[in-house]
Order: C-alpha cells, then structure tokens, then sequence
C-alpha cells in the first residue's frame, strides 16, 4: 500500500512583520515582494536574498494596497492617504561584496514624491491604470471623496480629478437620512480600471474605451463604460453607461481580480461562492457564472499570468487553488494557523517586464548570482501573507503544459 504524501510545506518564511499582514505585491520583474501590515508598516524584500531591501512606515493605518509603477511605487492605507514614493533598488553583487551588510536602520528609504487625500472608508484597495507608452502617466481609480457607493478617477502624476462620482444616481441626496434610499448596492468593496481592447491594433496604450468594474456590499458587480468621447472628463458620473449589473453572492464581496488580458473577473465573499464575470461581454444575463465551493469564507483570490488557475485564500489559513474556467480544486496549501488575508502570483517568465540593455549591462553581476533555472522557480512562487504575522512562499508545479 502506497503511504500518503506528507502535506505541502512553505518553500521560505519572511517573519519581518509584527504586526497582521494586509497586502502583498511582487513586482513585475519578479526582483521584489512588497508586504504591508496592520501597523502601517512596507517591507520590501529581495528575491534573490530573501533578505529586506529596506522597511519604512509610509502610513499610520492598515495598508490596503501597494503597487510599483514605473520607478515608482504606490502605497494607500486606511489612514485616508495615498503616496507616491521613489522605489529603492537592491545594491548589486558588486557594491555589496567586500563590504559590511547594511542594517535595517542604515537601509535606504523611499523618497516621498507627493500625496492624495482619499476616503478609506470601504477598505477598498486603489486601481491602476498606466495609459502612456513610457508609464509617466496614470489614472487611479478611488472610492468617491464623499459618497463611498461612487467611484473616482484621478490622474497621476498631476493629481486632478478626472471623473467625478462613476456610478452615482442623482436620484437621491447624499445626505438623506435612510441609507438604503441613497444605494440599494451598498459601499464600493473593490474596483478595476481598464480600456476595453480594440478592434483594430494600436502601437498606443492611450487608445480605448475606458471602463470600471466595480464589486459592491451589496454582493452584486457592475460594469461601466464612458461613453462621452468627445470629452475628457466628467462629473457626477455623466457620460458613464451600466453594460451590466449582476448579483450572484448573498453575502459583501471581499475581493476581486481580473486577468492579466482583462478578459474575465473573480470575487469572493463570506460565502462558499465563487462569481466568474465576462468582460467582454455586454449581456447581463450571460456576463455571470456562479460556482459554489465548500468552503465558505475567503479573504482574497489571485489570478496566475496564464489565466487557467486561481488562488483563494481563507478565513481558516488555507490557500487553495482552482480552475478558472470551472473553479475544480487543484490543491490545498495550508500552513498559516489564522486567516490568510493576501495573496499574489510571481509573474510567468513570459510576463516578465523587459529589462533596458543598459540596465542588463549594469546588473550583470546580479544575473550571474541568479541562473535561468533559479529564475524559472522564481516565476512559480506563490506568496501569502497572514494574520499570524508572517508571509509564506510557496514554490508550486509548472501549469504551463
């Protein structure tokens, strides 16, 4: 009789963190894992060393999301700020042979660029939307200032409001007194900015019709167009169509993500259901499909770049990975003892951001410390961060075949 195989084990552990683990971000070169905390605390470690590159207290809340964008890295938390930061680069092979390890008091901090009051009311990471060729510019889309049930997009670096109240019906005052007559949907939960693709190829990523996915309280998800192309900018959501609203979860949306081509969707709530959204789609009753799973209550979902697998974590500390197209269980990972509230993909080798000549030639000394098959596991982590204070990695199977 053949003995069963002993449980799957966390490749590494970062125990940098005293604090709950609220998000994780691996940047998109795959060098980086960004983990924020409850404290308000970013840590961003190397993947080559697993060692911190440097930590720093950007916030004085809960984080809700880190991001890199460019040579810059994003971070936006509960205490109703968003900041724009320099990112800090590992010092190569070469600078750091020969030399005494930096501590953590000596690492390098971030340099603040510049700052966004938002409304961090609903717990609801930003979106970003990169929409120049040289990623210089940006929209970000936010919870209204004001009315948590609308949304807003902003332009980066200038910081100006673009579009004012997405999703606001203008039927009903603000500040009228019954909540339920200002939304039936509740709080916006989570969002996703993007520009639908087009029919015909264009060497510009500042073409397409821009479009916002939004996931409610209310357990319902919709999906809006601009449809106003002669103007630039709106208010009180003028010019912004409903393609379709759907409800498929009884209970608040947690957490939503969209593939990497923007082609579909996921949320998860409280509940054991799991919703599938097409967005390509413009029919409302065709856009949705609900898979029910055992296991209710789940904090997050991660999509991998090959869009043919997902990762949900729950309350009760365990990963498990799915199918997207039909949400089969693929496998369980369980290590952390207490919900397990982030989780993020390494990027396939594919989806890896293209590194300058200059750049390669300047790092060559880090290439030599890192080989192809180093680099190839690398792309198959999957990392998690929890309430117990610690982020796991996780090196899974190759799911390209």
């Amino acid at each position: 009789m053949t003995a069963p195989q002993p449980p799957a084990t966390p490749t590494h552990l970062l125990r940098t963190h005293s604090s709950s683990i609220t998000t994780v971000f691996v940047s998109y070169d795959n060098e980086r894992i960004y983990s924020g905390d409850t404290s308000g605390l970013v840590v961003v470690t190397s993947t080559r060393s697993l060692r911190p590159i440097t930590k720093w207290n950007p916030h004085t809340d809960s984080l809700l999301g880190i991001e890199e964008w460019g040579n810059r890295v994003i971070t936006h938390a509960r205490d109703n700020k968003l900041h724009v930061w320099t990112r800090v680069e590992e010092l190569s092979l070469s600078a750091r042979v020969g030399s005494v390890a930096q501590s953590v008091g000596e690492q390098v901090l971030p340099n603040l660029c510049y700052s966004m009051d938002v409304n961090a009311l609903n717990y609801c990471r930003f979106s970003l939307l990169p929409y120049t060729s040289d990623q210089a510019q940006a929209f970000v889309a936010l919870p209204n200032l004001v009315d948590s049930t609308s949304a807003d997009i902003w332009n980066l670096p200038s910081c100006e409001r673009i579009h004012a109240a997405v999703g606001q019906t203008g039927k009903v005052s603000l500040f009228n007194s019954n909540p339920v007559e200002r939304s039936k949907t509740g709080i916006i939960m989570s969002l996703h900015i993007f520009k639908a693709p087009q029919d015909e190829p264009s060497s510009s990523t500042s073409n397409g019709e821009l479009r916002l996915l939004c996931a409610y309280e209310s357990g319902s998800v919709t999906l809006r167009r601009y449809a106003r192309a002669d103007k630039a900018t709106s208010v009180e959501g003028a010019g912004w169509e409903v393609i379709w609203d759907v409800k498929v979860h009884a209970e608040t949306i947690m957490a939503m993500r969209v593939s990497r081509n923007n082609s579909f969707a996921l949320t998860v709530s409280a509940d054991h259901l799991v919703g599938r959204y097409d967005l390509g789609s413009n029919d409302g009753n065709t856009a949705c499909v609900l898979h029910r799973t055992k296991h209710p209550g789940n904090a997050a979902i991660a999509i991998h770049d090959n869009e043919r697998v997902c990762v949900v974590a729950g309350w009760d500390g365990s990963l498990r990975l799915h199918s997207t197209r039909t949400m089969k269980l693929l496998g369980t990972l369980k290590y952390h003892k207490t919900s397990c509230q982030a989780a993020e993909f390494a990027h396939s080798l594919d989806a890896v951001t293209t590194v300058s000549v200059d750049q390669k030639l300047n790092n060559s000394d880090d290439d030599e410390e890192m080989g192809e098959t180093e680099k190839e596991e690398r792309a198959r982590w999957l990392i998690a961060g929890g309430k117990d204070n610690r982020v796991s990695i996780w090196t899974l199977m190759d799911f390209v075949k």
